[in-house]
């Protein structure tokens, strides 16, 4: 599945789901649907048994909601 607003990768049982949203990876409700629907994805995902979630961006993981 693709996201606007988030990058999913998976190796070797682990998956990685940044947060991409430049320049300071606020939330706003369609990233929150977002990361919703790639949790319950990954959830029923046999290959993974690890996942971490980041921010992409030197500076900030997510820096709150965006109202």
């Amino acid at each position: 599945m693709t996201y606007s607003n988030l990058l999913v990768e998976k190796d070797n049982l682990i998956a990685v789901v940044t947060v991409n949203r430049p320049p300071v990876n606020a939330l706003n409700s369609e990233t929150i649907d977002e990361l919703a629907a790639a949790f319950r994805q990954l959830r029923d995902d046999p290959e993974v048994r690890v996942i971490v979630i980041t921010g992409a961006g030197p500076y900030t993981f997510i820096a709150g909601a965006d109202i």
